[in-house]
């Protein structure tokens, strides 16, 4: 990709993503469920608040830096588990864990991924947490999770909003199933055959998740998670003060407020809004995190003022694969942290902590 042919936002790598992606799959990573209302309202949230920037300030220098679970971050954004990467470049994950890496980021690897989680391992210069999906055997999660803790990720991230896959009408309508070429890389091929399984009205990633998601997961299952890991826990699919609760009662180490990118109950609250409550109830006592509709480095910043430690950013790091690879989600997530230090610097704002809810105000109009 030529320095003059480089995108100058993420939006722009979403129009570069849907020129070479095959119509079925872009559907895949860019849809949501039903009417997908949660994904246009997770969006629309950053629009509803205006910036009150400081002046005369000295923002010679501006620190996007944080500290996560012990791990100092050069910025505070991470990289959202996604599943099956390989559908955007063949080098998949691989290339994200080295592109985050080189921009002192955190990759979250999906359960779901093309690539194994010790390839990407293998490949990554930066932190990764690996995202756990709890299925009906308890023994093929536990052996996932062993695997992720021998091959040196820092946190699991336990997905609690996906009893059930919601109805993904972009699939169903493309009959969507894997293409030969991408599979769950830490799986047999035999156990997810239902993947590329293709039928018109319905979902080969929904009949899959049907089969082998527990449907019937409680809170038990955060208890039993920690009792088989010494590495921290995370929640990933919070959106309630009363959640966020019962998160910090269970010892967990972080939530993530997040709708699954509006691809499961749709209508639901966007993260954006539900997040004052979450950081309210949870006083300091786990990491707070975020994804949802990021898109600008405002957004971050307005994120990070409502009192997310760090964002998670999914379908534009797909866009940045299917555009250019490793170094399109190098450029994009390096476009995204130059924006933060700018909005910072413009809102007289010189580092994260100087951000809080003061630099915020709700639009009228």
């Amino acid at each position: 990709m030529s320095p003059t042919a480089r995108p100058l936002c993420l939006d722009e790598y979403e129009h570069l993503a849907r020129a070479r992606l095959p119509a079925d799959v872009f559907d895949y990573v860019f849809g949501g469920s039903d009417d997908e209302c949660s994904l246009r309202d997770s969006r629309r949230a950053f629009d509803a608040w205006w910036l009150r920037p400081s002046v005369l300030v000295d923002v010679a220098r501006c620190d996007t830096s944080v500290e996560l679970l012990g791990t100092r971050l050069e910025h505070p954004l991470g990289v959202a588990p996604m599943a099956y990467q390989a559908l955007a470049h063949p080098d998949g994950e691989v290339a994200t864990a080295r592109a985050a890496g080189a921009l002192g980021g955190l990759m979250v690897v999906s359960t779901m991924a093309s690539r194994t989680l010790e390839d990407v391992a293998a490949a990554a210069t930066g932190p990764l947490w690996f995202q756990v999906y709890c299925f009906r055997e308890r023994a093929v999660t536990t052996a996932l999770i062993r695997r992720a803790e021998a091959a040196g990720y820092k946190a699991l991230v336990l997905t609690v909003d996906t009893p059930r896959l919601g109805r993904r009408m972009r699939d169903m309508r493309s009959g969507f199933g894997l293409p030969a070429h991408v599979r769950a890389a830490n799986f047999d091929a035999s156990v997810t055959a239902a993947l590329g399984a293709r039928a018109s009205g319905e979902s080969g990633i929904a009949s899959h998740a049907s089969r082998d998601f527990d449907p019937s997961l409680t809170w038990e299952a955060v208890e039993w998670v920690r009792s088989v890991s010494r590495l921290p826990v995370l929640l990933k699919g919070v959106l309630t003060a009363e959640d966020t609760a019962r998160a910090v009662a269970a010892g967990v180490d972080g939530v993530i407020v997040s709708n699954h990118g509006g691809r499961q109950l749709d209508g639901a609250i966007p993260p954006l809004e539900a997040l004052p409550e979450v950081v309210a109830t949870a006083k300091g006592r786990c990491e707070v995190l975020m994804d949802g509709g990021i898109r600008r480095g405002t957004d971050v910043l307005k994120a990070v003022a409502l009192g997310a430690k760090a964002v998670l950013v999914g379908r534009p790091v797909y866009w940045g694969l299917a555009a250019g690879g490793e170094e399109g989600v190098g450029h994009l997530l390096s476009l995204l942290r130059e924006e933060l230090a700018l909005a910072l610097a413009l809102a007289g704002r010189p580092s994260l902590p100087s951000l809080d809810a003061s630099v915020l105000r709700r639009r009228t109009f």
